[in-house]
């Protein structure tokens, strides 16, 4: 089996233009030359190897990265790449660090909440990484609950400064990525009080290091958290604890975009919306999705290419085995998260519409879509960064043995991925949140107030509750308009039979308590059904490309028919389709994995990801994956002796009798 290319037959199959499929992926023809040109160049610089960090200490493990954000940042300088070009390549770098913090996090903070003239200040220095910052919000006893947070700035007239402290041992900053051993600067997250007043959560520029020594300032206590899920993994970034014991800044170091304090200690609303923070949120939000659909693909881009070259039973006289890939137990398993990967690519491209036009609204004053567009950033942020966690480990399970190797890649992924399901807002939470605000839009039907964005389809409330799926047979599954209603009218029964077994509480907060798991059904309802939405109005564009549009039809059929199968008892308990209807849908279902079966080593080949990417011994371009697992494993630190490090103490005394004289 050695030597041979398994994936050239596969390429031979393909129904589609891979290459236009590949800038379809990457969004545009402009991202896919800069993606690609980003991926090749960290793929062919040694400087960026890390096939070794499983076997590194977590101090070895630590400086490496060090090493490597620096020699990133000189390429930046040297290659004079844009701001895009630079962010690109440090998504190829493939390696948590704490730059990830300051260009995601703690720049977004201050040009969404400084004033101009703070922006003016800190952004240059930041943009030449001249200063390093964090994000230091969450803290040892409060994350979720924001306005719980303990850590203090009080103002202090006499002088014009704040003083920030840490009252309790929860009020600890903890987690915070780049706090634990770089960053310089954070924007943290305190109570203001002022004129002997509290004045909510608000957040200030506070210096943490000396800019020539590296040492903490006085009155601050700040170190890393220790080691955390995985090896190699997210261990790569210093997340930190910080403590103040009252540290003073200037007044002008509070981020006074939207709220001012007077150098008389009087606070003042600015003339700037309080909203406009929003627009950071959606911000954030919608790059956590993107990256969603850029783990996932990789995962699948994994699975897909070992299960074609992997061979188990089925062989006869001698022939070759059956591909994993064509047995049906693993299409229905792998061809869904393909599907997803994709649909998840695009409601990605559609938040980052929504961020633009958000912010161009909130600049209007405009707020009335607002609400919707943070309960929608909120809930497919949850969706997809959970869906895609479970989806990392299935692709594990469906290289069986191979994928609990860390050389295939998949455990150090899953490990690095997970913590997307807590970070910006705890999925659960998030998804609560989701259904206080869709609790809200229905009660608001026959108001007069029409729903908006993603809810529109509520303001069809009567048509929704009383519509009877129109499938007689198989093929009627493949209609656009047969799905998506199927998917409006369930998002709408479970939301409206939620609201009215809400009504039945007296305390309304007490009955949102107790139905608290019902509404979270009702959420990812809602939210299952934008995604699938926004895949259908994507197949609405004009897509070029030999066979391209019809394998994204498929693909969004398989996600819609999939999620349709997952969920049927959704489907069938709100009355939305009856069995016999559920039944052909499964019928559709087998036979859209029949028709993707051919094109699917080329869907996932149009990722366009360098093996130096995926760094996955299974999921290698051309196929051969046998001799690098077995090459791999001989570089394993435990081999570099024949006979182990403990034998003549602990092993020779056992295989001897001797042990009861052995000096353990």
């Amino acid at each position: 089996m050695e030597g041979v290319d398994h994936l050239a037959h596969e390429g031979s199959k393909t129904q589609f233009d891979v290459d236009e499929m590949k800038i379809v992926w990457a969004g545009s023809r402009h991202a896919f030359e800069v993606s690609d040109r980003m991926a090749r160049l960290v793929a062919s610089d040694p400087a960026f190897r890390k096939d070794n960090r499983v076997m590194l200490s977590r101090k070895e493990l630590f400086k490496n990265t060090l090493r490597k954000a620096a020699h990133a940042w000189k390429l930046v300088i040297e290659l004079r790449l844009s701001e895009e070009e630079a962010g690109k390549m440090r998504s190829f770098v493939d390696e948590p660090a704490y730059t990830d913090l300051h260009w995601g996090m703690f720049i977004p903070a201050i040009k969404g909440q400084g004033t101009e003239e703070q922006q003016q200040k800190w952004l240059p220095l930041a943009y030449k990484m001249q200063i390093i910052g964090c994000y230091a919000q969450t803290e040892l006893g409060h994350g979720s609950n924001v306005q719980g947070l303990e850590t203090t700035a009080t103002f202090d007239p006499m002088t014009d400064e704040f003083v920030i402290h840490s009252p309790t041992l929860t009020s600890s900053k903890w987690w915070p990525g780049g706090l634990g051993k770089v960053s310089t600067h954070a924007v943290v997250y305190a109570r203001l009080i002022a004129d002997g007043e509290q004045h909510g959560v608000h957040g200030f520029i506070v210096q943490l290091r000396s800019l020539d020594d590296h040492m903490p300032l006085p009155g601050i206590t700040v170190g890393d958290i220790g080691m955390k899920f995985g090896s190699g993994a997210y261990n790569t970034m210093d997340n930190g604890v910080l403590r103040f014991d009252h540290v003073r800044i200037p007044r002008n170091q509070m981020l006074m975009r939207v709220m001012q304090v007077t150098r008389e200690g009087k606070c003042a609303q600015s003339y700037v919306p309080r909203q406009l923070i929003y627009g950071t949120m959606v911000y954030v939000r919608q790059t956590i999705v993107a990256d969603a659909s850029s783990a996932l693909s990789r995962a699948v881009c994994i699975a897909t290419r070992y299960s074609a070259v992997r061979r188990q039973f089925g062989s006869q006289d001698g022939g070759l085995e059956t591909q994993v890939i064509d047995y049906k137990t693993q299409q229905s398993r792998l061809f869904p998260l393909l599907a997803s990967a994709y649909a998840f690519r695009f409601v990605g491209e559609w938040l980052k519409w929504l961020y633009t036009d958000v912010t161009q609204r909130l600049q209007a004053n405009d707020f009335s879509t607002l609400p919707e567009a943070h309960a929608c950033t909120a809930g497919l942020k949850s969706l997809t960064t959970s869906a895609t966690a479970d989806a990392i480990e299935e692709c594990r399970k469906l290289c069986g043995g191979h994928g609990y190797l860390s050389a295939s890649g998949l455990p150090e992924l899953f490990a690095v991925y997970i913590p997307a399901c807590t970070y910006e807002g705890d999925n659960v939470v998030l998804l609560l949140q989701v259904a206080r605000f869709l609790m809200k839009t229905v009660s608001q039907l026959g108001s007069g107030k029409k729903p908006v964005g993603t809810t529109a389809y509520m303001a069809r409330a009567e048509d929704l509750l009383q519509c009877q799926c129109s499938v007689k047979e198989v093929e009627d599954w493949l209609k656009p308009s047969v799905i998506l209603e199927a998917f409006e009218a369930r998002a709408l029964r479970m939301c409206v039979a939620r609201a009215q077994s809400l009504n039945q509480f007296p305390n309304p907060e007490e009955g949102f308590a107790e139905l608290s798991a019902d509404l979270v059904e009702a959420a990812i309802a809602h939210c299952q059904y934008i995604v699938v939405s926004k895949f259908i109005e994507k197949l609405k564009q004009d897509i070029p490309g030999k066979g391209v549009k019809e394998q994204l039809q498929i693909l969004c059929n398989i996600y819609a028919l999939n999620l349709l199968h997952k969920h049927v008892g959704d489907f069938l308990s709100t009355g939305c389709i009856t069995p016999k209807q559920a039944s052909l849908a499964n019928d559709q279902l087998r036979s859209l994995y029949s028709q993707l079966r051919r094109n699917a080593i080329a869907l996932v080949d149009a990722f366009n990801y360098t093996d130096h990417y995926l760094g996955s011994v299974l999921g290698r371009y051309d196929g051969n994956v046998y001799p690098k697992p077995y090459e791999e494993a001989w570089k394993d630190p435990l081999n570099d002796s024949v006979v182990p490090d403990g034998y003549h103490e602990y092993v020779r005394p056992m295989l001897k009798q001797q042990l009861r004289n052995a000096r353990l």
